[in-house]
C-alpha cells in the first residue's frame, strides 16, 4: 500500500479503474480519471510556479475541485493548507500570512459569502495568486483557465514530481481552532495520514463499493481524511454535501444509495426527530461513525433499530495526532459505543497521567498523553509551543482528560481548560452531561463553569428539550438534584431552541460563555 497521497490515487486507479472515485451532480470521475485529472491539476500548479515544498491553501466548500486542487497540489509536492469556510476575511488572512501561502484556492459564491473579495481587502504579501474553483471574479484566475495554463507544463514532469513525493513530506498543514490563542499549523506527513486512514477506514469497515456521503467539511480531519482520502484509499465513491440539511440528507440517503454516513451525534438525532423520516428509503444505510459531543445510550440503540446502521463506531482524536488516537470497534456493545471512544489504533500508545506526568490507575481521570505515528511534526514555525505540546519522550500531551478502562478504552471526561471547581470539587462538565443524557429529555446539554463569589465557580447548563419533552429550569434543577452528587448539580438553567456548534459539530463553548455573561450580568 503507498505511503504518500500522489502514490495512494495512482494505486486506487490500477486497483479500482472505473469504479466510481467522486461523484457530484453532474460530474461522474472514475479512480482513473481522477487519477489523470490530479495529474492535469499537477500541471496547472506547476505552470503557476508551485515548486515542492511551497504551500497552497483551498478556503471552499465541499466540491469536488476541492478534492482535485489537494491531489494536484500534493502531487507537485507541494503543501495543502485548507481554510475553515466559516473563518472571516481578518482569520483567513492570519492563516494565509503565517503559512506563506503563495497560491489560493476558493468561490466566489457560498451562503452569500465572495471569498475573493473579501481576501482581497487583506494583506497576505506572500500570496501571488487566487484561483476560482467555482464562479468568476477580475481578482481570481477561473478554474477553467487555470487548468488551460497546464498544458504548458509535460505530463511527464507532473507524474516524475508525483513519483517523487516521499512519506516524510508535509501533506498538509492544518490550524487549529484558537480557542486558547493564536491559531496554530498543525504539521503532519503524507506517510503519517496515508497510515492512520488504512487504520482507521479498515476499523470502520468502509470497503469497494461503498457510497459515502461526505457531510462534514473537507476543510477538518473528519470530512479530508476521513473522507476523501479514505474513500481513495479503500474505493469507495465519495459524494460531497455542502450543507448539512435534514431534508436535502433524507432525500440523497435514498436518491443516491448511501451506505458510509459519518457526523456529529446531533447529525443522526436531527434525522430520527425529522417528521418525514418514514417517507424516505433509508436501507442502504451501513456504517456510522460518530463523536466530538456526549452520546446517549439510547441513540445507538435507535440508530441501529430504526435508521438500520449494521456499524456504528465512535473515536477520539485531535488534529495534532492527525485526527485519530483511538477507535471502539465493530464487535463493541451500545453501552461501549456511547460511553467510551475506544482504545488505541495499532502502533500508538496511550496514557493517562497526573500533573506530574505518572500514569494514573485505571479507573481514575487523568490527561491523556499519547505516542506513536500519528503525532504531528510539531507546529508551524512555533518551537517554544511545540515544546510545550511534546515532551522529550515523545509524547503528545493532548489537554483532554479521560477516564481509561481495564481494557483499555478511553472516556473523555473534559478538556483540562473546561474543567472548573465548585466549592473545592473538581467539575467535568462532558460527566455532567452524559448524567443529564440519561434523563431523556434532552436532544442536546452543555455545561460551562461561571463564576460565583460563595463557590467560585459553578455549573451553568443550556438543553435543547427533546422531541416533545415540555420542560422548566426548576425541574431540570430537581432532577439533577435527585440523579447526581450536588457539587455537580447546574445552579442555572438556560432552556434553548439549539446549540451553537462549530462547523464540525462541536458546541463552541465560548460563545456560551459569552451568553452567560450576558445573561447573569457578569
Amino acid at each position: 500500500m503507498q505511503r504518500t497521497i500522489p502514490g495512494a490515487v495512482q494505486e486506487a486507479a490500477e486497483r479500482f479503474g472505473n469504479a466510481l472515485a467522486i461523484e457530484e451532480g453532474d460530474t461522474r470521475l472514475s479512480f482513473a480519471e481522477l487519477a489523470d485529472a490530479g495529474i492535469h491539476v499537477a500541471r496547472a500548479f506547476l505552470a503557476a510556479g508551485i515548486e515542492r515544498g511551497d504551500r497552497v491553501a483551498i478556503w471552499a466548500p465541499n466540491v469536488h475541485e476541492w478534492i482535485l486542487a489537494a491531489i494536484g497540489l500534493h502531487a507537485t509536492g507541494a503543501t495543502l493548507i485548507p481554510l475553515n469556510t466559516r473563518l472571516k476575511k481578518a482569520e483567513a488572512a492570519y492563516i494565509l500570512r503565517t503559512s506563506g501561502a503563495k497560491l489560493l484556492c476558493t468561490v466566489t459564491d457560498f451562503l452569500g459569502v465572495d471569498y475573493v473579495a473579501e481576501i482581497q481587502q487583506e494583506d497576505t504579501p506572500a500570496l501571488e495568486g487566487i484561483i476560482a474553483l467555482r464562479g468568476s471574479s477580475d481578482g481570481a484566475t477561473s478554474w477553467k483557465n487555470f487548468l488551460a495554463h497546464g498544458a504548458s507544463e509535460p505530463e511527464e514532469k507532473a507524474r516524475e514530481c508525483a513519483a517523487s513525493v516521499s512519506p516524510d513530506d508535509l501533506s498538509d498543514i492544518m490550524f487549529t481552532s484558537g480557542t486558547t490563542g493564536k491559531p496554530k499549523g498543525v504539521m503532519t506527513t503524507h506517510g503519517q495520514n496515508t497510515k492512520v486512514f488504512l487504520a482507521w477506514s479498515g476499523i470502520v469497515g468502509l470497503t469497494e463499493g461503498d457510497r459515502y456521503l461526505i457531510v462534514n467539511p473537507f476543510f477538518h480531519a473528519f470530512g479530508y481524511k476521513a473522507g476523501w482520502l479514505s474513500c481513495i484509499l479503500r474505493g469507495a465513491t465519495a459524494l460531497p454535501h455542502l450543507v448539512f440539511d435534514v431534508p436535502q440528507v433524507l432525500a440523497r440517503i435514498g436518491t443516491d444509495k448511501i451506505s458510509m454516513l459519518p457526523g456529529p451525534p446531533t447529525l443522526y438525532q436531527s434525522i430520527l426527530a425529522h417528521p418525514d423520516l418514514g417517507k424516505h428509503d433509508i436501507s442502504n444505510l451501513r456504517l456510522a461513525v460518530t463523536g466530538a459531543a456526549a452520546i446517549p445510550v439510547e441513540l445507538i440503540h435507535r440508530m441501529k433499530d430504526e435508521l438500520g446502521f449494521d456499524t456504528i463506531i465512535t473515536g477520539y482524536g485531535l488534529t495534532e495526532s492527525c485526527g485519530t488516537v483511538s477507535m471502539c470497534r465493530e464487535d463493541d456493545d451500545a453501552q461501549t459505543i456511547a460511553t467510551t471512544s475506544g482504545r488505541a489504533i495499532e502502533d500508538v500508545e496511550v496514557r493517562c497521567v497526573n500533573e506530574g506526568g505518572d500514569e494514573v490507575p485505571r479507573g481514575e481521570p487523568g490527561e491523556v498523553i499519547v505516542r506513536g505515528y500519528n503525532v504531528m511534526r510539531g507546529y508551524l514555525d512555533d518551537p517554544d509551543e511545540t515544546a510545550k505540546a511534546i515532551d522529550e519522550d515523545g509524547w503528545l500531551h493532548t489537554g483532554d482528560i479521560a477516564i481509561m478502562d481495564e481494557r483499555g478504552y478511553l472516556r473523555i471526561t473534559d478538556r483540562i481548560k473546561d474543567m472548573f471547581i465548585m466549592g473545592g470539587f473538581n467539575c467535568y462538565p462532558a460527566e455532567i452531561e452524559n448524567l443529564m443524557f440519561g434523563s431523556g429529555d434532552f436532544a442536546q446539554v452543555a455545561v460551562i463553569g461561571v463564576p460565583d463569589e460563595r463557590m467560585g465557580e459553578v455549573g451553568m447548563a443550556f438543553v435543547v428539550p427533546a422531541p416533545g419533552k415540555n420542560l422548566d429550569s426548576d425541574g431540570v434543577i430537581k432532577w439533577c438534584r435527585a440523579n447526581m452528587a450536588n457539587y455537580k448539580v447546574p445552579r442555572t438553567i438556560e432552556i434553548v431552541p439549539e446549540l451553537p456548534v462549530n462547523a464540525s459539530g462541536k458546541v463552541t463553548k465560548f460563545v456560551l460563555r459569552e451568553r452567560a455573561r450576558e445573561i447573569l450580568g457578569g
